[in-house]
């Protein structure tokens, strides 16, 4: 009866230590999928972390080029307002120049009006010669007719004479003022010509400042366009590395999990050990019994 008994017993000790194997094996199991989905856990948090630092490279990166962009922002802007402030001064001086350009035509009219009036007298002078040689020429053929008024038409001779060589020193004196004032005229239409000349190069030069304000403002706009495009990939960059983080932070978690798991079956296993050992001295000292 006491073998029939341990025979039970030790049958009974048999199923439990199989039931207690196949639950060893399931735990085993178990705890090889855990470590699969930890080491894949891991691996994923590696990529993870290694995505995360090669975005923080590119964000660095990109906050650089941000930086640069910025300083050639504040250079262009600078550049721009230097070119309003030269296209103002070119703008004075234009003004200025038309100025000076409307005195000189004005000037230049009161001497054309002047000469025209030297002229006029000029020609009026020639009148008075002419006339003065045609009496010339009546008194000698007076005096070829009357020789009997030689003495007196003499003196009227004399007078004749010194009035006329009067009106030549004026006629002399006319046609020089009538030279220096034409001298003068033409100065004043070279200058005139000259002032036109810096006038359209004014001109010119307003027209380049002009456009290459219009660059300056055409790339301004760009680079602002591309600011903001390059702010909205630093936006998305950020979130995208905030869901990482977030991921992170859920895998670190699980990984805490997963551990205190472990943990937890390390300890029952431990257990089983020892329960498995008790058994096996147990099976042992019956046996022995047995024999």
């Amino acid at each position: 009866s006491i073998i029939r008994r341990q025979r039970q017993e030790l049958k009974l000790l048999i199923a439990e230590l199989k039931d207690r194997d196949k639950e060893l094996n399931d735990m085993v199991a178990v705890h090889e999928r855990h470590i699969q989905a930890w080491e894949d856990d891991r691996q994923k948090i590696l990529t993870l972390a290694e995505r995360c630092s090669l975005l923080s490279s590119e964000l660095n990166e990109k906050n650089a080029v941000i930086k640069s962009l910025t300083k050639k922002l504040k250079l262009l802007e600078s550049q721009h307002n230097d070119s309003k402030i030269t296209l103002e001064n070119t703008q004075q001086k234009f003004k200025e120049l038309t100025q000076k350009v409307s005195d000189s035509s004005v000037h230049c009219q009161a001497l054309e009006e002047k000469n025209q009036s030297l002229h006029c007298s000029i020609l009026e002078l020639s009148a008075k010669t002419g006339q003065l040689q045609a009496r010339e020429q009546e008194l000698l053929t007076m005096l070829q007719l009357k020789d009997k008024a030689l003495i007196e038409t003499t003196d009227q001779i004399t007078e004749v004479t010194s009035k006329f060589k009067m009106l030549e020193g004026a006629l002399r004196a006319a046609k020089l003022e009538e030279f220096s004032r034409n001298r003068e005229q033409q100065d004043l239409k070279l200058t005139l010509n000259d002032v036109v000349f810096q006038v359209n190069k004014m001109k010119d030069v307003l027209s380049e400042k002009m456009k290459e304000s219009s660059k300056h403002q055409e790339e301004i706009s760009h680079l602002k366009q591309e600011n903001g495009c390059l702010r909205s990939e630093l936006i998305l960059a950020v979130e995208e590395a905030q869901r990482k983080d977030q991921l992170y932070q859920f895998a670190k978690s699980k990984q805490v999990r997963i551990e205190k798991e472990l943990s937890s079956l390390r300890q029952v296993c431990v257990k089983q050990q020892r329960d498995l050992h008790f058994l096996h001295v147990n099976l042992e000292s019956s046996q022995d019994f047995r024999q």
